[in-house]
């Protein structure tokens, strides 16, 4: 496992730059003086230029697509998530999984960190949060979807792999820098209540490829 700190450069891929979460996780690495590389459908980022910025397109659900968008960098971030309701979820968050650790082995590229749902997070009674009968209909395929790219990590032992859960809400909000983070178990505040905002979590997503720690390991973030 290799230690690293803010101060060491990195070149780094992000896939599904341009959506609510990839967009600001984007903008926090280059703030921290990184090299980027983002991957969206479109081949751009709107609005967003920067000299350390190299945007391009490709298909992270392509396996020799990420393996040669991963070559010669020093990790890979997955912000990609299907559009809910319009697009197969399990075909892009499984399929999304299996070729970002085939591309990965194939460009001899070993960090990654990728998104993933709230949904297979434990409750305090030790149930998952998507069984909860009051857990959103259009959300479930998600849920499930990302549960199966969880279990695909879980068994992969050579790629430094780390799936951060969010909170259960997330959404716009304000970037405190200020967060809390956990292994399976939902994170809630003293209301019950457990939320991020994407600037938040694009910190917290930064920190967890800076850092390399939380090695093959699901964590989860919020307030």
């Amino acid at each position: 496992m290799t230690i690293r700190n803010k101060e060491q450069h990195m070149k780094i891929v992000l896939f599904g730059a341009s959506g609510n979460i990839g967009r600001p996780t984007t903008e926090e690495l280059l703030r921290r003086g990184h090299t980027v590389t983002a991957v969206t459908r479109a081949g751009h980022v709107d609005g967003l230029t920067h000299k350390a910025l190299t945007v391009t397109t490709g298909d992270v659900t392509d396996a020799a697509a990420v393996a040669g968008l991963a070559a010669s960098h020093d990790a890979v971030l997955s912000a990609v998530g299907p559009r809910i309701g319009q697009e197969n979820d399990r075909a892009t968050i499984v399929g999304a999984a299996r070729a970002l650790i085939d591309g990965l082995r194939r460009a001899g590229v070993t960090r990654l960190v990728t998104i993933g749902g709230a949904g297979s997070l434990r409750t305090p009674t030790g149930a998952r949060v998507m069984d909860d009968p009051d857990f959103p209909a259009l959300w479930k395929a998600n849920a499930e979807a990302q549960s199966e790219a969880l279990d695909l990590y879980r068994g992969v032992h050579d790629l430094d792999w780390t799936y951060v859960s969010p909170a259960a809400v997330i959404a716009a909000g304000e970037r405190t820098g200020a967060y809390r983070s956990a292994g399976d178990t939902l994170l809630t505040d003293d209301d019950g209540n457990s939320r991020i905002s994407y600037a938040d979590y694009a910190i917290a997503l930064a920190d967890t490829i800076e850092s390399g720690t939380a090695i093959r390991r699901r964590i989860t973030v919020a307030y």
